[in-house]
């Protein structure tokens, strides 16, 4: 009679991040990034009280999200999956857990800035529901001085939790000038 394998590892789990998963993040954090946020910056957001989780798999830290709640609105200030972890549907998972949260909140929108030049988490983001709707110039330190951050966002259906039909579509006074 055979044995079924052992799994490999087990499946991921997302819980609140804390101080102490900070120099994790900061590992992923450097990997990931050519200007990556400081240690300061993820201890400040903690402090603040930031929506904010790290996804483990088994012992290993593998991602994390920070996410700050204003009015009727979520704004997601940083989401990573560590270059090893990802192309295995981490940063579906996390954009589901911070959309989730809107959600719990009764905010009906999620916002977020990504660097106009990263073609991947553009898509991911439209594959999730997020509309491209504005440019904000010069957001992002860059090698040579700054680049633009596209801004995006998803409506949430507060009945339903999937993105809202607007959603797909930016308005056209939006998509026809910069937001500054």
């Amino acid at each position: 009679m055979t044995r079924p394998a052992a799994a490999a590892s087990s499946a991921p789990v997302r819980r609140a991040m804390t101080v102490a998963d900070i120099a994790a993040v900061l590992a992923i954090e450097t990997q990931a990034y050519s200007h990556p946020w400081s240690q300061g910056n993820f201890i400040d957001s903690l402090a603040a009280g930031h929506v904010a989780e790290v996804l483990v798999e088994g012992d290993r830290l593998i991602g994390y999200f920070i996410a700050m709640v204003g009015v009727d609105e979520l704004h997601l200030l940083n989401v990573t999956v560590g270059p090893a972890h990802q192309g295995r549907g981490h940063g579906s998972r996390l954009l589901d857990a911070v959309c989730a949260h809107a959600l719990a909140r009764s905010l009906p929108t999620v916002w977020l800035e990504v660097r106009a030049s990263n073609q991947r988490a553009r898509a991911l983001y439209a594959r999730r529901g997020f509309a491209e709707v504005g440019l904000r110039r010069g957001y992002y330190p860059a090698a040579r001085g700054r680049e633009d951050a596209v801004v995006m966002r998803r409506l949430l259906d507060m009945t339903t939790g999937l993105p809202a039909a607007e959603a797909m579509a930016p308005s056209p006074v939006e998509t026809r000038h910069a937001v500054d």
